[in-house]
């Protein structure tokens, strides 16, 4: 690489995102969708390189192009991807402590049954819906709890 390329490169090191996109804009004859620094950083730095050294060969332009045509790329899984990968409708991820969805859990505190049913995606108390069960447990007590804690939730629970 030679020298005025390698100073046009260290100066973009020291533009900040907003500078970058427009001197994006610049080069590309386009508005960046990013707002990432370094993504931007490195775009315009491998096309001024490209510029000063001549782009791909019209022979690799061709192969890249068959080669894009006959992937089939995605930006996203396929739905039934995620559907595959659920268990019983619950997450993956999904704590072993908690108990099966539909599972009422309860809890008596200060002379009042606190009854929550589990749900796929969180938690309902009173007919409303919780993200979690120390969201319930503050409603409750007015205190920030661990919600396991709170509803004695504590060992793994036995999946059947």
């Amino acid at each position: 690489m030679d020298d005025a390329v390698e100073m046009k490169i260290e100066s973009l090191r020291k533009l900040k995102a907003g500078e970058l996109r427009t001197r994006y804009r610049d080069l590309f004859g386009e508005v960046s969708p990013s707002f990432n620094r370094a993504h931007l950083f490195r775009r315009i730095s491998w096309r001024l390189q490209a510029e000063a050294e001549g782009d791909l060969s019209e022979r690799a332009r061709r192969r890249a192009s068959q080669l894009a045509n006959d992937s089939d790329l995605r930006l996203r899984a396929p739905r039934s991807f995620w559907h595959e990968i659920e268990r019983d409708g619950e997450s993956p991820n999904r704590d072993p402590r908690l108990p099966p969805t539909d599972t009422v859990v309860e809890r008596v505190y200060q002379g009042q049954i606190i009854r929550v049913t589990v749900l796929a995606n969180g938690f309902e108390y009173h007919g409303k819906n919780y993200a979690s069960l120390s969201a319930i447990a503050h409603r409750v007590t007015g205190t920030r709890w661990n919600g396991f804690h709170f509803f004695g939730l504590k060992q793994e629970w036995k999946h059947e």
